[in-house]
């Protein structure tokens, strides 16, 4: 007996195991704290596509696609059976003097998790490759006009090219160039991890359709 009380064991047991998992929270906080601020360390020796050396290259429509810096970057990139340089790829749309890039993203911790549209500086923050592909056939503003029509579209998680209500990045510019040309076929490659043929990220590499413009980044 305590000050007329008996101890609670049930209590005890309760106010050590909130001890454990308050640790276990600061651990983790100042792991992921550690974590970020040494990548931050490390991107500021890499280097980065800058919008300046781009601009005189871009006319609206152009396919523009990018090398990030994330641990999943590597990871896409691998995904193309020839050219590894790419992990993303999004559309040039130029109105009114502003540059903006239509892709569709998978960043669902960001909040990110569908077909936007952001400014060119913006989807150059984490751009360490960046390649600029032009249409042949067809003009660039139906390119950049027809991306609209997908705004909003969810991102495709199953990377499933028959479920047309999702979009994963190169199948964004997939179905853009099919509806414009339905005599477009492109390249796809077989992903053994799913089970499926996906359209990979370096679709532009098939220059029957596309003009490589030019490239900026590391080979």
């Amino acid at each position: 007996m305590v000050n007329g009380k008996f101890p609670c064991p049930w209590t005890n047991n309760l106010v050590a195991t909130n001890k454990k998992i308050l640790v276990g929270v600061f651990l983790l906080v100042g792991i992921a704290v550690f974590i970020i601020s040494k990548q931050k360390h490390q991107h500021s020796n890499l280097y980065y596509v800058q919008e300046d050396e781009i601009l005189p290259f871009l006319n609206d429509g152009d396919v523009i696609c990018r090398l990030g810096d994330r641990l999943w970057s590597n990871f896409f990139k691998e995904l193309s059976p020839n050219d590894k340089k790419f992990s993303h790829l999004g559309i040039i749309r130029i109105r009114d003097n502003k540059i903006t890039v239509i892709n569709a993203e998978g960043l669902a911790i960001e909040g990110k998790d569908y077909v936007n549209e952001v400014l060119l500086k913006d989807f150059l923050k984490i751009a360490q490759n960046i390649g600029i592909y032009r249409l042949r056939n067809i003009e660039g503003y139906k390119i950049s006009d027809m991306a609209l029509k997908y705004l909003d579209r969810p991102f495709d998680w199953q990377f499933d090219m028959e479920e047309g209500n999702k979009l994963y990045c190169s199948e964004l510019l997939y179905v853009i160039l099919k509806e414009l040309d339905p005599k477009i076929t492109l390249n796809t490659s077989y992903l053994k991890e799913l089970g499926k043929y996906i359209i990979p990220l370096d679709v532009c590499s098939q220059l029957e359709y596309f003009i490589e413009i030019g490239f900026w980044g590391k080979t």
